[in-house]
């Protein structure tokens, strides 16, 4: 029972095991659950910031216990780290921009983050490539998509000084 519930969580309850681009699916659901979050519940940011902390802790001793016995140590079904890889740039969006904002400039945001988080998460650049390629367990597993969140927000800091640069 307890490797049926950790699959459920390391798969995002199953979604994970879509047949093409799981990956994809679960920055989708991420997307939508904080939007949900934020803006239709309009939960607290420190409740969300709580759950996000747990899910984030909890990922290392899931995701080890799923791969320890596969010889991949990063199957497609585990979708749990673009989950919080994900959630990074949004969760920073929510709280650096108050508590005002439209629907459009969230929906726009959120579209903007989903794009850039994928193709960091598919590109893999440094420093992404290097816990992707070198960690072989859990730690690998969920810190190339911590990377590639902040390789999101980094790139985000990037345009908002441009643009202030070109206004």
């Amino acid at each position: 029972m307890i490797k049926n519930i950790n699959t459920m969580f390391v798969t995002m309850f199953g979604l994970g095991k879509v047949p093409k681009i799981p990956g994809t699916f679960g920055s989708l659901a991420t997307v939508i659950i904080l939007y949900l979050f934020f803006h239709v519940f309009n939960l607290p940011s420190n409740l969300i910031l709580t759950f996000l902390i747990i899910i984030f802790i909890l990922s290392f001793a899931a995701v080890a216990s799923h791969i320890k016995d596969q010889e991949n140590k990063d199957p497609k079904e585990v979708i749990i780290d673009e989950f919080i890889g994900q959630s990074i740039p949004i969760y920073l969006y929510e709280v650096s921009h108050g508590i005002e904002k439209s629907v459009d400039e969230a929906l726009i945001f959120y579209c903007i983050c989903f794009v850039l988080f994928r193709f960091f998460d598919i590109a893999k650049p440094f420093p992404v490539n290097f816990f992707d390629k070198n960690f072989k367990n859990s730690f690998g597993v969920i810190m190339d998509d911590v990377c590639a969140g902040f390789y999101v927000v980094l790139s985000l800091i990037c345009f908002m000084v441009l643009n202030i640069y070109l206004i």
